[in-house]
């Protein structure tokens, strides 16, 4: 039995916002994260890197570390903003993910806890679409920046469709 009421497209975490429909400022709260050796060991078995000062111990502390180094390009998926409420607003009006920069403050070890936020900081308008810049951010459990950066989404702007306009 069916039940007409129902409509697969309108079941949704979050409604569609437009390029438009977003604020300089405006913050995305990412879930904070306890880093774990497991994190090392999927990051390097994705990679392919096996540099010893992500898996090697005695390595990391003959070279001044308390522990294994986590890899740059893994401490910054953690700012992946899929983790939070962003791409579930932007299902119908997200183009791309079009840019991305980090720049590593102080090193991530196994056991730290990291704490992402998104905030966006320009929004650039264009013809039919506009470019939505994020600051990225990654405190940790001591509450030291380790790492800031930068996201560019392209999205569509509302169409006279969308916005009930004839």
């Amino acid at each position: 039995m069916t039940d007409e009421t129902f409509d697969p497209a309108r079941h949704r975490l979050a409604e569609t916002r437009w390029f438009e429909d977003f604020r300089v400022d405006e913050q995305f709260v990412l879930p904070s994260r306890t880093v774990t050796d497991a994190h090392f060991m999927a990051f390097q078995a994705l990679s392919g890197d096996n540099h010893p000062i992500h898996y090697d111990v005695e390595f990391c502390r003959a070279h001044g570390h308390r522990g294994l180094l986590a890899h740059g390009l893994q401490v910054m998926c953690f700012t992946a903003a899929g983790a939070g409420q962003f791409p579930h607003q932007v299902e119908e009006s997200l183009l791309g993910f079009i840019e991305q920069s980090s720049k590593f403050r102080r090193p991530v070890y196994s056991g730290d806890t990291l704490y992402p936020l998104l905030a966006i900081t320009e929004l650039v308008p264009q013809r039919t679409t506009g470019i939505l810049v994020m600051r990225a951010t990654l405190h940790n459990q001591a509450r030291q920046l380790v790492l800031e950066g930068e996201h560019k989404y392209l999205l569509r702007k509302r169409s006279p469709a969308e916005s009930g306009s004839p």
